[in-house]
């Protein structure tokens, strides 16, 4: 379960994020690490009883900052995803904890390579239906709203600008998150709606698991 206790040292770490203050409550941290290992066990163990699981990963909690004006050495938060057994599933599950009502459940296809979003296209351009009732639904809406991530501005090479599914098609990435007010992450059953909310995006999975193991023919890769 996360606790108040966690998001208030998270909350610290973002008011005092320097290595002195990090090294002197170092315990605290590897506690609430913890914790947030065991939430992350037990979200792989449910998936795993509904979706073959690779495996999870925590990111690590310190940034990257050779290419960031901010040189700040600690994120603000714990986050990591949960990816399936490739190559014949695609698709991962992401899990971020941030104090401030930034806590996200969600996934998708975050870069996706050349060959990959070609063939993306290619079949949202022969019949996009079935993406479309998968994100339509009144369920999934709900649940994550609309699409987000990069697109382009207008069709990309190779693609008529008129085509019905164009909206899709410019699409760079294909992402989908729900936020939960801090209050909601703390209470008892927030284990839950994170599995309500992966099991809603796993048709999302299926649909583009079953794009990218064909070949333009619909006919199967592996």
């Amino acid at each position: 379960m996360i606790t108040e206790e966690l998001f208030q040292y998270l909350k610290d770490l973002g008011e005092n994020n320097n290595r002195d203050w990090f090294n002197e409550n170092k315990p605290t941290y590897q506690k609430h690490l913890q914790t947030v290992k065991s939430l992350f066990q037990e979200i792989q163990d449910e998936l795993s009883q509904t979706d073959q699981i690779e495996g999870h990963k925590i990111y690590r909690i310190y940034r990257d900052v050779r290419f960031s004006k901010d040189k700040s050495p600690y994120k603000k938060h714990f986050s990591g995803y949960f990816s399936r057994i490739k190559p014949m599933l695609r698709g991962g599950y992401y899990l971020h904890l941030e104090p401030g009502d930034k806590s996200i459940v969600g996934g998708g296809f975050y870069g996706p390579n050349s060959d990959d979003l070609k063939r993306i296209r290619e079949e949202l351009s022969y019949d996009a239906t079935e993406l479309r009732d998968i994100i339509e639904a009144p369920s999934f809406k709900e649940m994550f709203g609309e699409m987000y991530g990069d697109e382009l501005k207008s069709a990309p090479r190779g693609f008529d600008k008129n085509d019905p599914a164009i909206d899709l098609i410019r699409k760079k990435q294909f992402i989908f998150f729900r936020t939960f007010k801090d209050e909601e992450v703390t209470a008892p059953d927030f284990s839950e709606k994170i599995m309500k909310g992966f099991i809603e995006i796993r048709p999302f999975f299926d649909y583009m698991s079953n794009v990218l193991t064909t070949d333009s023919n619909g006919e199967p890769l592996y």
